[in-house]
């Protein structure tokens, strides 16, 4: 286990008013943790700037499953991408909608490239892509 060391940091008054209220909306027990979510966020972030590291991305997609040819059209799109599509889930929220989260693993630029590919679909009524990335701690 990696050694935890402290640390100090100076903030104006107002702007730790502001990260304790976000701290506590989102449920964090400490500053420590809000912090070190923070940290790892902007982590990932870099890691998607780069260009040959390979990340990681959620793709959660909304359709109308009665959309000529949308379910085929979408199973062309994963089968063009094979090493990128990791895992694909779904369920059938209702008699029209459908609910896909696809898990997918390559250099940002070709998981870019699937999302927008796949979000741009006609039929698709909701598309989100998350980011996300192997850190260290």
């Amino acid at each position: 286990m990696d050694e935890t060391i402290r640390f100090s940091i100076s903030l104006p008054k107002s702007l730790l008013k502001e990260l304790d209220e976000k701290m506590i909306k989102k449920g964090y027990a400490s500053r420590s943790e809000f912090v070190r979510d923070l940290i790892r966020k902007e982590l990932v972030e870099e890691k998607w700037s780069s260009t040959s590291e390979e990340v990681y991305g959620v793709l959660t997609i909304i359709y109308d499953h009665h959309k000529k040819e949308l379910a085929e059209r979408l199973i062309d799109i994963q089968h063009d991408w094979p090493l990128n599509i990791v895992c694909t889930t779904h369920i059938h929220m209702d008699h029209h909608n459908c609910l896909e989260n696809t898990i997918l693993r390559g250099i940002p630029e070709s998981i870019e490239e699937i999302a927008i590919k796949i979000g741009g679909l006609n039929g698709v009524k909701f598309s989100k892509l998350t980011r996300a990335a192997s850190i260290e701690k």
